[in-house]
């Protein structure tokens, strides 16, 4: 056992070796090894801040406790995953420069339509500090340079695998019966602030122009979509006609499958949709798999990423020293 980890380890049972009296003054220690770095109870509490503080609020007092020690649990484990990938990261030698966080909060403030000085005045308001938010942003690019070149540059979406994923899931009758809709959605700040109600409109009709001439509707729904629905790129599944808001059913009706409609105001926004497929009982209607191949293959290429991506921790935590103290 390298030396520096049996420091480590003689420290962290000697905290958890104190009396409880003496305990109670103590600020920090260390609540997991990874390899020969530490993850303290400051990191934890660090990064759990906000889970913490809603928790607090909102669950009610006698499961507080246990609300929160799964809380710290889970927070743990994935502290434990980030330090693995940053471990990882210097192995390969990746960093993330200044001026790539710089262009990433950026593109943060763009995608919201909000100035540097609004969302620094967010995050103070949210118990963060604008150097605790670029030094999560470095990680998280620091984390998706190691995941590009250790997982996804390895992953190859042929065309017949769309081919296969287009008639498995749009040409059969495991289908479910429905509209299978993608949608995307722009909201407006009703105090006044931006985006207004008519920037909202013009944002929305511009990236419905992009979809409309053949732009990735998911990759475009997930880069500027209000909508929670924009993780998963804009799919929203299967409706049955008395299942879809009215305002949504009165212009889905009206297309057919690979479709973009008009921009429409709704209750949470202006949204527009693209229809995938239609099925009634025995009749299935589905766009064509030219109009759908940029759908298709990155629903594909996200399935095998998160499938590789799961084997590839695993395969890292498997050969890392770990030990949870907490």
């Amino acid at each position: 056992m390298p030396h520096r980890l049996q420091r480590i380890l003689i420290l962290a049972a000697a905290v958890l070796l104190l009396p409880a009296a003496g305990r109670a003054e103590i600020v920090d220690r260390v609540v997991a090894v990874v390899n020969n770095d530490v993850i303290t109870l400051h990191d934890l509490n660090e990064e759990g801040a906000d889970l913490f503080r809603r928790i607090r609020q909102e669950i009610p007092p006698a499961e507080q406790e246990e609300a929160l020690r799964r809380a710290r649990q889970e927070l743990l484990s994935n502290l434990i995953d980030k330090r693995l990938l940053e471990q990882r990261a210097a192995e390969l030698k990746i960093t993330v420069s200044d001026e790539e966080v710089n262009t990433a909060m950026e593109r943060i403030l763009a995608r919201n339509g909000v100035d540097r000085k609004k969302f620094l005045h967010d995050l103070q308001m949210g118990g963060t500090t604008e150097a605790a938010y670029r030094s999560r942003l470095r990680t998280q690019i620091l984390q998706q340079k190691v995941i590009g070149l250790e997982v996804r540059s390895r992953i190859v979406v042929t065309d017949q695998k769309v081919k296969e994923y287009y008639d498995s899931h749009f040409g059969g009758e495991k289908q479910q019966d429905g509209y299978h809709v993608l949608q995307m959605g722009v909201a407006w700040k009703e105090d006044g602030g931006s985006p207004t109600r008519e920037e909202a409109r013009a944002k929305a009709e511009k990236i419905r122009s992009q979809a409309a001439a053949g732009g990735d509707f998911q990759e475009l729904a997930k880069a500027y979509s209000d909508l929670p629905s924009a993780a998963d790129g804009g799919d929203i599944g299967v409706f049955g006609k008395e299942e879809m808001a009215p305002y949504m059913r009165e212009v889905v009706e009206k297309m057919k499958p690979g479709e973009v409609s008009p921009v429409v105001e709704t209750p949470a926004g202006f949204q527009f949709f693209k229809l995938l497929s239609i099925k009634q009982g025995d009749v299935i209607r589905q766009a064509a798999l030219e109009s759908m191949k940029d759908e298709i293959r990155d629903k594909v290429y996200k399935e095998e990423s998160e499938a590789q991506f799961d084997k590839w921790l695993k395969d890292l935590r498997d050969k890392a020293y770990v030990k949870k103290l907490l």
